[in-house]
């Protein structure tokens, strides 16, 4: 077993798999304690050799991964490869490119919803994952033979699985699809961290404009001193102590004190003097200065619940056709709005247009109909006369 420890050995690893075609790539990483993941762990797979990188060992320099990782001959294979690129991302200011994900591409092929790597390894490379060390502390040293093995299974059989994938997806035709997945992964604002759009993250949305102007304020201090400080969000200040505190707007430390969801502590120290200072800001604001509330969609047209339940029935029709899990078409939520006639949906973009929003549209126009064939459901044409003239699937 191959552990770097150091950054020699670490740029001479990364020599030699710059002239790989694809490199397998995971990490092990913490973040129950901090608002940033602490990288814990790299493995990394070419075809030839596997290795662990350790980012926590003396003296450690992790540039000439991070170069690999920009590399764009070189391709980076993750599964589920999100909170790995987030990382990488956050350390660098860069998204490794090009990527493929495993888990993205299992769904495209038709293995089902969000797929685990453990599901895929047995499938495709024939191997039954040891999973006795998922919950391990990864900061922890030093680690055990068997966690470091535990650890590089990750990559070893990520190659594999990667192969087969690539190929289910040339047989059929759906690279596109899943190329279009991919360029959402690999866009730099899928992980940005906007502090003015913190207070999307709690769920309370005030009709009253100065109400609403206090949560923005307040989500986007509490997320500056939360990365500023490197802690979790809901240690610094619970997400109801602001809904509480933006509903209630207190003047001073009394009123303040007398909330709910506030600690004593709090209220009285040095974060109850800056939520006071907050929200004396807002209640200074002009009435020009102070935000819209959103707009409340509109009640649904009459009809639009068995519109959407007519689009789902097909939708189901066409994913067990295709074999693809139907969350990955579409969700439930856009289903309902094109059935409420809204155009503005992902289900009418690119490949989920063609493979099944376009024949949505010729529902709701009438031009199709669900049926029964051979006693099963199935979507059938119309002609111009209103006859069934043909049998889509």
């Amino acid at each position: 077993m191959q552990v770097i420890t150091d950054t020699p050995a670490l740029e001479a690893l990364c020599t030699r798999l710059g002239n790989e075609e694809f490199i397998a790539v995971d990490t092990e990483f913490m973040r129950e304690r901090t608002f940033w993941p602490k990288l814990c762990l790299i493995q990394v797979a070419g075809a030839g050799e596997a290795a662990i990188i350790d980012p926590l060992a003396r003296g450690m320099d992790l540039s000439p991964f991070f170069d690999l990782l920009a590399d764009e001959g070189v391709l980076k294979v993750f599964h589920a490869g999100r909170q790995d690129i987030e990382i990488f991302h956050h350390l660098t200011g860069r998204v490794p490119r090009p990527v493929f994900d495993t888990q993205v591409a299992a769904m495209v092929c038709g293995f089902g919803d969000q797929v685990s790597y453990g599901a895929l390894a047995e499938k495709l490379a024939g191997v039954k994952l040891d999973k006795g060390s998922r919950f391990t502390d990864w900061s922890r040293r030093p680690l055990s033979k068997r966690q470091l093995q535990y650890a590089l299974a990750d990559v070893t059989h990520l190659r594999r699985i990667y192969q087969r994938l690539r190929e289910e997806l040339q047989r059929s035709g759906r690279e596109h699809w899943l190329n279009e997945e991919l360029e959402i992964l690999t866009n730099p604002q899928t992980y940005a961290q906007e502090v003015e759009e913190a207070w999307r993250r709690i769920r309370f949305r005030p009709r009253e404009k100065r109400q609403l102007a206090l949560l923005q304020r307040l989500a986007a201090w509490r997320e500056e001193q939360a990365q500023q400080r490197d802690i979790p969000r809901r240690r610094l200040l619970k997400d109801e102590a602001i809904v509480e505190i933006a509903s209630e707007m207190p003047a001073d430390e009394q009123a303040l004190a007398r909330l709910r969801h506030l600690s004593p502590g709090q209220a009285k120290g040095e974060m109850g003097r800056a939520i006071l200072r907050i929200v004396q800001e807002v209640l200074a604001l002009p009435e020009a200065q102070l935000p819209q509330p959103e707009r409340r969609e509109k009640a649904h047209p009459q009809g639009t619940q068995a519109r959407a339940d007519i689009l789902k029935l097909a939708l189901k029709i066409v994913c067990d056709r295709e074999g693809i899990a139907p969350k990955l078409v579409a969700s439930a939520a856009d289903v309902e709005r094109l059935a409420a006639g809204r155009r503005d949906v992902p289900l009418l973009k690119g490949w989920r247009r063609e493979v099944f929003g376009a024949l949505a549209l010729e529902l709701l126009e009438g031009r199709r109909v669900i049926g029964l064939r051979d006693g099963k459901p199935a979507i059938l044409a119309l002609d111009e006369e209103g006859l069934v003239r043909e049998v889509q699937a």
